[in-house]
């Protein structure tokens, strides 16, 4: 989730593999001063990028933690912002209605930081706490966070509002070049793919199966888990396409602009498949906007998938996706609901959604059934106090699917179609 993000997180990796030598260079002798001299050669040689400066290096108690993180949250998301955010994903059912973002988000984080760098202060912080076999890659990531941050702002990448795609595609790469990097300090190995048994598939196991020594991370909604692993899982493979297709490029010269980007090689580095920008309309009939962001292809197929169980499905539904945005809003007559707007590359994909809604939405809610009686390009379901219509529409010549759920007897006019806009 978009609001955790910044904070630069390191998930540990487990490698049984000698760590490289070298390092007589390095000018340091602060703390973890052996990992620094060792780390920074091997970052630099395999980034092609020189530290301007080594950044300075403390040690935090988990009180001291939970204040950053409590800090982190306020300014990175106001709670009207969060309170937005929180109203929306319940809505499409993917976080329980009883759930407090905020309060879960705050003890998830707590449960899993081992280490992090600040962009604010330059400083990269490790837990007191912090398992001594484990503080070695922990500062090794975060060394290459602060390298990154004297090349880029990475603080940027949060300033990103209200396009939460654009973000998790940007943080993936942050976090993406930090794993990787982390490997080649742990292995020694310019590809640390060709280094560890199993290769990379093993590595993406490790880094997954680490959940299961994190009971709140293990036992978080699909949603919340599978975000905070993107940047690191996708991430890391967007870099290893990178290393192998712009050996000496530099990632953040060009970030990619969608989840879809870095999970789909050839639509980074092939012929660039930018997203379409999708604008709203104004809400109608009494209907207010309380908040209003995207998904992207990732967190789509994290919609299909949470009310499907159905992996396949989840992935052909979402592929063909080109842009969406949506609108958490309120009724005239109380209660709230959502209107969601996706742009599909072709008719079929468009489609093809549609197909996967009618599984998806059945299950969304508890006696939500389709209206046999209503046909064409319109699919309306009705029941467990909700309605829901998912409508094909064509703007601009693309084919648009646009999704409203809203209280059984509120009006599902709220947002006219032919008023939607699409750029790129």
């Amino acid at each position: 989730m978009h609001a955790t993000r910044r904070l630069l997180l390191v998930l540990p990796v487990f490698v049984a593999a000698a760590a490289c030598g070298g390092g007589d260079k390095v000018q340091y002798s602060g703390l973890y001063a052996s990992t620094v001299r060792r780390s920074i050669p091997a970052i630099e040689q395999s980034t092609g990028h020189k530290y301007k400066s080594i950044p300075k290096l403390e040690e935090r108690t988990r009180e001291e933690l939970h204040g950053f993180l409590e800090r982190a949250f306020q300014d990175q998301t106001p709670a009207l912002e969060l309170d937005g955010l929180e109203g929306s994903y319940k809505r499409f059912g993917m976080v329980p209605d009883t759930m407090d973002l905020r309060r879960y988000m705050l003890r998830l984080l707590d449960e899993q930081v081992l280490g992090y760098y600040d962009p604010k202060t330059k400083i990269l912080y490790v837990m007191k706490d912090a398992a001594p076999e484990l503080v070695g890659t922990t500062v090794s990531h975060e060394l290459v966070h602060a390298l990154q941050d004297q090349y880029f702002p990475l603080d940027s990448l949060e300033r990103i509002k209200k396009s939460n795609d654009r973000r998790t595609a940007g943080q993936a790469v942050a976090e993406g070049q930090a794993v990787w990097e982390q490997l080649v300090v742990l292995t020694g190995a310019a590809n640390p793919a060709n280094a560890i048994p199993g290769g990379w598939d093993a590595v993406r196991n490790m880094i997954r199966d680490n959940q299961s020594n994190m009971p709140i991370l293990d036992a978080a909604p699909t949603l919340l888990r599978e975000t905070l692993l993107f940047p690191y899982l996708s991430g890391a493979e967007h870099i290893r396409q990178f290393k192998q297709r712009v050996p000496t490029g530099w990632p953040f010269d060009s970030l990619p602009e969608s989840t879809e980007q870095v999970m789909h090689p050839e639509k980074y580095f092939g012929t660039r498949d930018h997203p379409t920008d999708v604008t709203l309309p104004p809400l109608q009939n009494g209907a207010r906007s309380v908040y209003e962001n995207d998904l992207g292809e990732f967190e789509t197929r994290l919609f299909v998938f949470e009310h499907t169980r159905d992996q396949a499905l989840a992935v052909r539904a979402a592929a063909g996706w080109d842009g969406d945005r949506y609108v958490f809003m309120t009724l005239p007559g109380g209660g709230d609901g959502v209107v969601w707007a996706t742009v599909w590359d072709t008719p079929v994909d468009a489609a093809e959604f549609t197909d996967a809604l009618d599984t998806a939405l059945p299950k969304r809610y508890r006696g939500l059934k389709r209206k046999t009686d209503v046909a064409g390009a319109v699919h309306r379901f009705e029941g467990g106090g909700r309605t829901v219509e998912v409508r094909a529409v064509t703007v601009d010549g693309r084919p648009v699917v646009l999704y409203t759920d809203v209280p059984a007897g509120a009006g599902l006019n709220v947002v006219d179609a032919a008023r939607i806009r699409l750029s790129q």
